[in-house]
């Protein structure tokens, strides 16, 4: 049976990868940001980089385990 520290560990890969792939598309929406003419377009892309960006927060919060919502219980 995997104890709290062995799932603990092997789900911090699979956080990166999805933090690292949220990061490129902050990176992408931001440089389509500079490409586009029409406004609204811009407004669009900068929001959704910044809604994705607080998702990247939200990971980093759940892997430190600083946010009361994700500290880790003693078992």
């Amino acid at each position: 049976m995997p104890t709290q520290e062995t799932r603990d560990t092997s789900r911090r890969p699979n956080t990166d990868a999805i933090r690292s792939e949220m990061k490129q598309l902050i990176a992408h929406l931001r440089r389509d940001v500079e490409r586009v003419e029409e406004p609204r377009a811009q407004a669009l892309f900068e929001t959704s980089a910044e809604v994705i960006q607080g998702l990247v927060q939200t990971f980093d919060d759940y892997d430190t385990g600083e946010e009361p919502a994700f500290r880790r219980r003693a078992t």
